[in-house]
Order: C-alpha cells, then sequence, then structure tokens
C-alpha cells in the first residue's frame, strides 16, 4: 500500500503541478537568483550561508528562513569552476568545495577556506587553497567504467576534510570513494580512506552532499531522494559503520544537506523541470 500512495502522489505531482515535498517540511523559497544552489552550512541556527555551481558568482550568501538574502560575500582569491558543497570547522571556518567534476577531467581540484563569515566586515572575504588530486585517477577522463572522481560532498573533523565522490560510472556500480585532505593551505595528495556503496540505482543513489553531526556520532549522506545515515562508526573509514537508508519520497534535485543540531537536518535542492530552489527540514529518526 506504501508503494502504490507514494506512486499516486508522484503522479499527482506531475499532472497538476502539486508540490510533493514527502517527509521534508517546507521552510523557505529560495531567491530566484540562486537556482543553482548546491551547498549549504549553518553557523547560527536562523540563518544558512549558501553557494551555487558550475558557472555562477564567485560569492557566499546568508539567507534567513524567509529565504531572503541578508549578507553576500565575494570570495576573493578564488573562482567558481563547480562549487559544490559547504562546511564548517570548530571555529566556524567556512570551507567551499570546488570539486565538482562531471566528466572526470578536472587537474584543478580546490577546497576554498574563508574565515567565519559572521565575523568578517564588508562585502569580500578572503580565500586560501586547498588544492589536492586524486592519486588513483592515471587518465583525464578514464574510460566510462571507472567514472569515480566527480565529488559534490564534504564535512570537516578533527582537522581533516573528507570528500566524497559522485559515481559517473557507465554502467553504474553505486560505488563511492572516501578520501581526505589536511584542513590547512597547500596542494595535496588525497588519501583514500575506504569506500562506500549504499546501492545501486544510479536515479538515487550519487552522493550530492554530506555532514556530521556537531558531536561526530552521525555522518548523514544525500542523493536525489534519500538519506543515508551512518552510525556506530570510526573515522577515517565510515563505512564500516551502520548505515540506514531513509527514503525521503521526494525526489526533487536534492543537493545539499547540513546539520542545524543533533537531530535536525536543514536541506535544499535546485530548480528542475519547475519544481524545487526550497530550503527544507527534516527530524531524524530516534532509532
Amino acid at each position: 500500500m506504501k508503494t502504490r500512495a507514494f506512486f499516486f502522489l508522484a503522479l499527482l505531482t506531475i499532472f497538476c503541478g502539486c508540490n510533493n515535498y514527502g517527509q521534508l517540511v517546507y521552510v523557505a523559497d529560495l531567491p530566484g537568483n540562486l537556482e543553482e544552489n548546491s551547498g549549504i552550512v549553518s553557523i547560527k541556527d536562523s540563518t544558512v550561508w549558501v553557494v551555487e555551481d558550475n558557472g555562477n558568482k564567485d560569492e557566499l550568501y546568508k539567507l534567513n528562513f524567509k529565504g531572503d538574502i541578508v549578507k553576500s560575500f565575494k570570495v576573493k582569491n578564488a573562482k567558481n569552476n563547480d562549487w559544490e558543497d559547504l562546511t564548517k570547522d570548530a571555529l566556524n571556518n567556512v570551507y567551499i568545495a570546488d570539486i565538482g567534476n562531471n566528466n572526470n577531467d578536472r587537474k584543478d581540484l580546490v577546497i576554498y577556506k574563508v574565515p567565519n563569515p559572521e565575523d568578517e566586515p564588508g562585502d569580500k572575504i578572503d580565500a586560501e587553497k586547498i588544492k589536492f588530486y586524486y592519486p588513483e585517477q592515471k587518465k583525464f577522463p578514464p574510460k566510462k567504467s571507472e567514472r569515480l572522481y566527480d565529488a559534490e560532498a564534504i564535512f570537516h573533523r578533527n582537522g581533516k576534510l573528507f570528500i566524497v565522490t559522485k559515481n559517473r560510472t557507465d554502467p553504474f556500480n553505486g560505488k563511492a570513494l572516501i578520501y581526505t585532505v589536511p584542513d590547512s593551505k597547500g596542494k595535496y595528495e588525497a588519501k583514500l580512506v575506504g569506500t562506500i556503496k549504499v546501492c545501486e540505482d544510479w536515479k538515487t543513489c550519487q552522493i550530492t552532499s554530506i555532514d556530521i553531526s556537531p558531536d561526530g556520532k552521525k555522518i548523514v549522506a544525500l542523493s536525489y531522494g534519500k538519506l543515508f545515515l551512518f552510525t556506530d562508526f570510526l573515522l577515517d573509514d565510515f563505512a564500516t559503520g551502520t548505515v540506514k537508508e531513509i527514503d525521503l519520497e521526494t525526489r526533487n534535485q536534492l543537493e545539499s544537506v547540513c546539520f542545524l543540531n543533533e537531530q535536525t537536518l536543514l536541506l535544499s535542492d535546485e530548480v528542475s523541470h519547475g519544481n524545487g530552489g526550497n530550503l527544507y527540514r527534516y527530524i531524524l529518526p530516534e532509532k
């Protein structure tokens, strides 16, 4: 019955133009000029910081929960080749992941580190560059069955940035790689610390964002309509822990997730086929 009900809701959304947010709670409509929002991070309870992806401005935006832009920074010493995620450290330095690599052919991957934007005056913010490469990648691009080097997901923990790749293989095999790099300025060989294979349906198993809870005990990976909740893990290879699949019962182009607190997530999606471009809330189940 649940499957039939979900199918009916999906058809209703398509044919009547109704919005279906599934298990997500709608918070706000994001501004029209942020249709391609690709990363969010929460520093204060009532706002989020947002970036857009490939081809958009080199800017970091602060939004309130009404969807208004209340502050923006031009990120100096940075270029938006394909900004795909945001994360923060314990000091609220923010990391902008310029790691989108759809064709698996980039040799200029970089994560920009900016100081706590809540404390910065003016309308420009300085960025340090954390450059890196994947030593396992030998060809640019590799053959289609080995295209594992796109990425849209990072989080920070214990002085490291964790990068989780987005599978672009054909045929799709569901595999994602976990890499780490230091969180300070420099050029690094990324360290492969684990692999994930959450499922094998390319429509809902490509990881588009990731975050770790403030206490470090939960990790959530986002896909197009699903969350994968990791618990009981040891870093660096968190894939060795317990993983629970949560179907959000919506198939919008969800691109970003972050923890607001230990149990509450904020998510956003891009505008796609006339839907999306919103900020959402989701409460993780207790068990």
